[in-house]
């Protein structure tokens, strides 16, 4: 390890151990109604770093976790960084057989889990592997059973760090590293500094925490808010009566959201007196349909502004601000905004790779100064206009080909949606022996409205989009199949056409 990233990572094990520092008067985290202070987080920590003491785990070996939104496992995870330990992320939304595979893939020195994903494969592959096992109930943590000796052969990390897996910005999905440094410059921040300071805190507005921490999102959100010291409220995963309730109690002045839950607010009938507090309201991960983000901001009368993102930049490469805003108005409408934090941004041609001009749609590249100077290919389409501001289209992996034609999903979702009776739409790719691919829809009805039959949905779709992109299966369902960071699962709404074609 070179002196720079010793420094930089030094850094962050610093903050970690000031946050677990603070007393049982500063509160951490409220859970189901109940707030945890910071003397119950650095008892958890403690109870975790003790364990692998015992079980023989070396300091700053890496450590597995199975990481659920739960605050025994964020004081876990805080210790594991005081300690030093890197820390390799596994899914927890999934089979005891795929965290099993995880754990052989990933060769950490022990793993951390939640009760919820305690199972005989989890633990039949600990104790194969020699791997210390700890699981975690509230907030007291214990050896699994059987798992308490460590023998395994890890694989050592260079420097501290977090892996995760990324979403697919730019391909498959993939563990990816974030280094101390990366999390202490770009996620903490300059207010890192503040732990030197000492600066309070604790009745700064409390913050709202649903993206899981095992992905990028939830540690760049939800990890620095919690270091910095601010209150937060954690939610096992988002639900809109947990957010409803989290505004009108600690009144913030913006609002974070998934995508999902814009169209979710305007069908509960929230009153705009709720969120007087909030001068706007942000989303990312996935686009807002034109018509529902149009509407959300004609009922409520403050800017939904979208940012673009990913674990592969770091972290955001965009931003919309409220002076843009009040500056541009509708004529930026559906912009992700401007290249921030000193990204660049381009648009190139699929097949060539050579840089397209202003206006024409293409591939992002992007150059994140937080990982390096070389440009990141993605599989996100958009253009960037003469203002520099960048416009999102679609995934080119989404893209259906149909015979000659090149359909994107989100075309035909949008117009689906205009159909009065359709809640959301998601269109996707179904194999077909004569023209390779055709597009297959599902359909979530508005509540209370009459299922329209698919030759109305044919006919209101052949006023809008062209005649390639009418769908040729259909599927009703009551919601469409969602990820862990509520984007719609591409993968589950496949499936729903397995038996088609």
């Amino acid at each position: 390890m070179n002196g720079s990233a010793q420094t930089a990572g030094d850094q962050l094990i610093a903050i970690a151990k000031q946050a677990l520092r603070r007393g049982a008067d500063y509160p951490a985290i409220e859970w189901e109604g109940r707030w945890i202070g910071w003397d119950a987080m650095h008892r958890t920590a403690d109870q975790v770093g003790n364990l692998l003491d015992a079980s023989g785990v070396p300091r700053g070996a890496p450590v597995a976790m199975v990481p659920r939104n739960r605050p025994g496992a964020v004081a876990a995870m805080i210790g594991l960084i005081a300690r030093g330990h890197s820390i390799r992320m596994i899914h927890a939304y999934q089979s005891g057989a795929g965290v099993a595979r995880d754990i052989v893939r990933l060769k950490p020195a022990a793993l951390v889990t939640t009760e919820e994903d305690h199972s005989e494969e989890v633990c039949g592959m600990l104790a194969k592997e020699g791997i210390a096992g700890i699981v975690l109930s509230g907030m007291d943590a214990n050896h699994l059973p059987g798992c308490a000796a460590f023998s395994a052969d890890f694989e050592a990390s260079t420097s501290p760090r977090i892996e995760v897996l990324t979403s697919g910005t730019t391909g498959k999905p993939r563990q990816f590293t974030l280094t101390f440094d990366l999390i202490a410059r770009d996620m903490v921040g300059q207010n890192a500094t503040n732990h030197d300071t000492g600066e309070d805190l604790r009745n700064e507005p409390a913050a709202f925490l649903f993206y899981p921490f095992g992905n990028f999102s939830g540690l760049y959100s939800n990890l620095a808010s919690i270091l910095r010291g601010i209150p937060a409220v954690l939610v096992d995963r988002f639900s809109l009566e947990a957010w409803h309730d989290y505004v009108v109690r600690h009144r913030p002045v913006w609002g974070g959201l998934p995508p999902s839950a814009i169209q979710a607010i305007l069908d509960a009938g929230i009153p705009p007196e709720d969120f007087g507090s909030i001068q706007f309201f942000t989303t990312g991960a996935a686009p807002v349909d034109r018509a529902v983000h149009r509407e959300f901001e004609r009922r409520y009368a403050k800017p939904l502004f979208s940012i673009y993102g990913a674990t592969e930049f770091g972290g955001p490469v965009t931003i919309m601000t409220l002076d843009m805003w009040k500056e541009w108005g509708d004529a930026k409408f559906g912009s992700v905004g401007v290249p921030w934090h000193g990204a660049k941004i381009r648009i190139v041609d699929p097949a060539s790779g050579e840089e397209l001009a202003t206006g024409e749609e293409g591939l992002l590249e992007v150059v994140s100064p937080r990982i390096g100077p070389e440009w990141i290919r993605t599989s996100d389409l958009g253009w960037i206009d003469a203002d520099g501001f960048v416009f999102l289209k679609g995934r080119a992996d989404d893209a259906i080909m149909r015979g000659g034609f090149k359909l994107h999903p989100g075309d035909i979702e949008h117009a689906l949606c205009l159909h009065d009776a359709v809640k959301e739409a998601g269109v996707t790719a179904v194999p077909d022996r004569r023209l390779g691919e055709v597009p297959g829809a599902a359909i979530c009805l508005v509540p209370g409205k009459d299922r329209p039959g698919t030759a109305e949905l044919e006919a209101h779709l052949r006023k809008l989009v062209k005649a390639p992109e009418i769908p040729v299966h259909w599927r009703f369902v009551g919601a469409l199949p969602r990820t862990a960071m509520l984007k719609v699962d591409r993968v589950a709404l496949k499936a729903l056409f397995a038996d088609a074609g």
